[in-house]
This record gives structure tokens, sequence and C-alpha cells, in this order.
């Protein structure tokens, strides 16, 4: 299993980024997928999460600015970035495992039920 996240760089306050996450290895009807980051001197966060069963999941950090979604056919998923401000600079994550409706648990801190993660991309927004 394989998780290949690009998209981060350098974005103005206020803008956006796309974030894109290839997953190789797995079906993709059999598995979550989430996103989630890391600040400087911060502890990791879980972003977005779409679960096995197509729920999908927010933080309140972020909900109404960012947006998960996945293209089957390409077994990507993306996290659509909007409302960019400096809290959002962090090493930005996808990790994805088959652990069934693993989703609600990851969101409340329960990142271990995530097997496979990606190397991740930086994204740092300037002020």
């Amino acid at each position: 299993v394989q998780l290949v996240e690009s998209g981060g760089g350098l974005v103005q306050a206020g803008g956006s980024l796309r974030l894109s996450c290839e997953v190789s290895g797995l079906f993709s009807d059999d598995h979550a997928v989430g996103w989630f980051r890391q600040g400087p001197g911060k502890a990791r966060e879980a972003l977005a999460c779409l679960n096995d069963d197509g729920y999908v999941y927010y933080a309140n950090s972020v909900k109404g600015r960012f947006t998960i979604s996945s293209d089957n056919a390409k077994n990507t998923v993306y996290l659509q970035m909007s409302s960019l401000n400096d809290e959002d600079t962090a090493v930005y994550y996808c990790a994805a495992d088959t652990y069934e409706k693993p989703c609600p648990h990851a969101m409340t801190g329960n990142f271990q039920l995530f097997n496979y993660w990606g190397q991740g991309t930086q994204v740092t927004v300037s002020s």
C-alpha cells in the first residue's frame, strides 16, 4: 500500500490550494481515507475523513473551508482548501485503512486506526 500526497506549496492568506492523495494497493470501495496535519510545535490533528460507508467528517476548524472528495477511477482523494490563514501552515498527510468505519474515531484523535500514511506535503500560508 502506498499513499503519495501532492499539491502543497506557498500560498497567500485568503488563497486556496488543492491537495491530492493517490492511493495504490487498496480497492477504492473498501477503505477510508483521511487528511491530517501537523503544524510547527503542534500536535497532529484530523481535518477531514471519507469513511468506507461514504460518510464525510470534518473538524470544526476547517468546516466550511475544506472539502474532501474522491475520484475512484484515479484512486485519488482530494482536499480542497480555501480561505487559508497562517494557522493552516503545516505538513499535511493523508492516511488510509481498511478498518471498518474508522473516521469517527480518527476525528477524535484515534489515529492508530489508520495504518497507511503518506510522506506529507508542506503547506505554508503567508500573511
